[in-house]
This record gives C-alpha cells, structure tokens and sequence, in this order.
C-alpha cells in the first residue's frame, strides 16, 4: 500500500508499506495490502511500519527511528488515519 506520513511542519515519509500498525484510540491496530477502508483518530505512540523495499536515502527523516532495513517506526502524539484505495494518508503531530 502507498503510505504518506504528513505533520504541520513537514512530510516525514512517502513510500509503500506491506503493514502499519498505529496507535488508535481503543489499542493499537494494523492494516495490512487491501485493507477495508477506515477512517481512525490516533492517540499518542509509535506507528510501526513494514517497508516493501529498504528505506532509501532520499527517504530518511530525523523523526524516522530505523529497526531494520525493512522496518521503521515513527514517534507520534496523536492524529488521524485514513486508508482508501489500497492509500494510507496519516495526518500527525
């Protein structure tokens, strides 16, 4: 799935992920390639991402903590989902 993660201040990442799990308001949750669409407010905690490929270097954000070539995860403190069309648009603070 495509994913944007998107602050006031700046867009922290763009690329396409086979998962993310973000923290909602009722616990934390995953979506997944082709996921029903869904609309959520996010609370504060990590957004734990599965990346398609390696996180490139035109990719790299201060905010993005890397786990593994494969894996990122991003620090937030609260928001909103929104995933449609296989899109995964999250609007962050």
């Amino acid at each position: 799935m495509k994913l944007d993660i998107i602050t006031p201040e700046s867009g922290i990442f763009s690329g396409e992920a086979s998962s993310v799990s973000l923290p909602g308001k009722d616990g934390i949750f995953q979506v997944l390639n082709n996921h029903a669409p869904i609309i959520s407010a996010l609370t504060e905690g990590i957004l734990s991402i599965d990346l398609e490929s390696p996180l490139s270097e035109d990719q790299k954000h201060d905010a993005i903590e890397v786990v593994s070539p494969e894996k990122i995860s991003v620090k937030i403190k609260g928001g909103v989902a929104e995933l449609t069309n296989n899109k995964l648009i999250v609007l962050a603070e």
